[in-house]
């Protein structure tokens, strides 16, 4: 059964049974999306006497530890505390809105001088504003797209960031919500500048508390630019970062 949602006095149809994910998962071993120079997620049985915690190995249940890292392993969403010593700055208490409108655009970067490749506001800004309704979240695809990107290891690879002025303009246009294919919205290395977080978070004059980066997620070509309802899942961990889960609902405007 179609479900609707309201948007600025508009109202939309989704079908809630045709979710599409854009999370990458999160699996021990070398193979997965890896950046910054985290560790592979490790995953290790736990033993307690003759306690065995692997169905596999002669255990009754099966009782692991997962070693990761937010920020380096699979899709991840991270609030201002990750750049601010604030103790209260964590993803659980800032993140308290889990539906959103969301509109997904594809955009391909530009080589800069340097031979950077950099998302540049020219191209961004002309999709936002021709799209039906000022979205909550953006959620940006960069061209070309591939399935390599599900497995890529970007350390050390100096990969794709954002223009910190595109940064500037998506909070001129409130939007609270940014999901990227990338690992930083950032350049790799900075000198700690990290300017497009800082004009995303508007950090530290007039903090956005309440908004959000994911960072590493995966769009299929499958699934079109445009307007989309989105189920931001996290986990409640008092962390700046959690592994997450953003799902998307395509949204469609009712007469």
């Amino acid at each position: 059964m179609p479900a609707t949602y309201s948007h600025q006095g508009l109202a939309y149809s989704f079908d809630p049974a045709a979710p599409l994910d854009i999370s990458l998962p999160l699996a021990a071993g070398p193979g997965q999306v890896n950046c910054f120079w985290a560790e592979p997620v490790q995953v290790d049985v736990i033993r307690v006497g003759s306690f065995v915690g692997s169905v596999a190995l002669g255990g009754s249940t099966n009782y692991q530890r997962v070693h990761l890292t937010p920020h380096g392993n699979g899709t991840h969403t991270e609030c201002y505390g990750h750049i601010s010593p604030a103790p209260e700055a964590t993803l659980n208490r800032c993140l308290l809105r889990f539906l959103f409108v969301a509109q997904l655009v594809s955009v391909a970067p530009r080589v800069q001088p340097n031979g950077d490749f950099v998302v540049m506001l020219a191209d961004v800004q002309p999709l936002l504003e021709a799209a039906a309704a000022t979205p909550e979240a953006v959620v940006l695809r960069t061209l070309p797209n591939d399935d390599a990107k599900r497995q890529r290891h970007y350390s050390g690879t100096n990969p794709t960031y954002l223009e910190p002025a595109l940064a500037h303009y998506l909070v001129a246009r409130n939007v609270q919500h940014l999901l990227l294919d990338l690992p930083s919205v950032d350049r790799e290395e900075d000198s700690g500048e990290l300017l497009a977080h800082h004009a995303f978070w508007q950090y530290p004059a007039q903090t956005r508390t309440h908004c959000t980066i994911t960072e590493l997620i995966f769009v299929p070509n499958s699934v079109s630019d445009g307007l989309y309802l989105l189920n931001l899942q996290v986990t409640s961990l008092e962390l700046d970062a959690s592994p997450s889960k953003p799902v998307l609902y395509q949204l469609r405007p009712i007469a």
